[in-house]
């Protein structure tokens, strides 16, 4: 385990330290934790919390319960039970998974949306039916209301797959050439998509209309020399929303006003992968391939970062935990 401190704020590394192979015998697993200190002294809260090569995603079922991890070599799902810290079950993949959504309150239902333009349908005793997408998806999000799930992807098409009937609807056409990510807010089912030219485009799943046109690039052009993307959105209330962008900044706007109310910067200059607030602390959570910072969302004072030695690729903040 491994401590570290940033503006008098302990943060504790519990999955620092080697780890030993699964093939080997208990013998040499007990020789090397007597031999090995870094090995003896390692902290394994859940079992095998890890992937063989490269983790891409991970997720957390809305009861809390159990957590949801996507890697490689090879394509791996594993499913995690956090009451018994234990490892529920692993299947294998076809290939890397892009994006998961979970569709149940605990594990019993999910979607993963693949790299090779295929969906995977999985319920609680294994896959149950998977389907080829028309455009090669970035993400997906599922409207609760009308059981639909929203894909987007390498074209100007919102693709709409209706899972209670089974069949695609007819897709909603942007004025973006290619869509890099997308949110539905869950007070008001308002439907969010990030494009590659630097745009929030909003839409109204009921009547199929677009409800407006955010130009996020403005606000950010000045400070750098090529158009910036949107990369991520995440919504915090009914209101309140956080674009990041290509180009490390984070946008966040009440969705009622075409300005932003704060902009950071991440001092990165790498694409910002995910954000997320701590509503109770007034505090922002920005990723990307180097650093989670955490700072307030009204002043942008820093709170705390984390800087491991390795690239990131996704987070989760476990729901009510502080």
């Amino acid at each position: 385990m491994q401590v570290s401190t940033a503006n008098d704020v302990k943060i504790y590394n519990l999955s620092a330290g080697k780890s030993i192979p699964e093939w080997i015998s208990n013998r040499k697993r007990r020789k090397l934790e007597q031999t090995d200190v870094d090995i003896r002294r390692r902290i394994q809260l859940i079992q095998d919390f890890d992937m063989p090569d490269v983790s891409h995603t991970i997720d957390i079922s809305p009861d809390g319960r159990y957590v949801f991890a996507t890697g490689t070599y090879k394509p791996f799902l594993k499913c995690y039970d956090l009451k018994d810290l234990s490892m529920k079950f692993s299947r294998g993949l076809d290939a890397d998974a892009v994006k998961m959504t979970i569709l149940s309150e605990d594990y019993s239902k999910f979607i993963i949306l693949e790299e090779d333009r295929y969906l995977e349908m999985h319920v609680s005793y294994g896959r149950f039916f998977r389907m080829r997408i028309p455009k090669f998806g970035r993400d997906m999000a599922f409207c609760r209301e009308a059981s639909d799930l929203f894909i987007v992807g390498s074209g100007p098409e919102i693709y709409r797959l209706n899972l209670e009937e089974g069949v695609f609807l007819e897709p909603l056409s942007t004025g973006s050439p290619s869509l890099l990510c997308c949110q539905f807010n869950s007070f008001h089912q308002l439907f969010v998509c990030g494009t590659i030219d630097g745009r929030i485009e909003a839409w109204d799943h009921r009547d199929k209309s677009r409800a407006g046109i955010l130009d996020c690039a403005t606000a950010v052009v000045g400070n750098c020399s090529v158009l910036p993307q949107v990369t991520c959105v995440q919504f915090k209330d009914a209101l309140n929303m956080a674009v990041g962008t290509s180009t490390g900044h984070i946008l966040l706007y009440d969705i009622r006003s075409s300005r932003p109310l704060f902009v950071k910067d991440q001092n990165t200059g790498l694409p910002i992968r995910r954000v997320e607030f701590v509503s109770e602390r007034e505090l922002v959570l920005s990723m990307d391939s180097r650093v989670i910072k955490m700072w307030n969302e009204k002043t942008g004072k820093p709170f705390a970062a984390i800087e491991p030695e390795t690239k990131l690729m996704d987070f989760r903040r476990y729901p009510d935990s502080g």
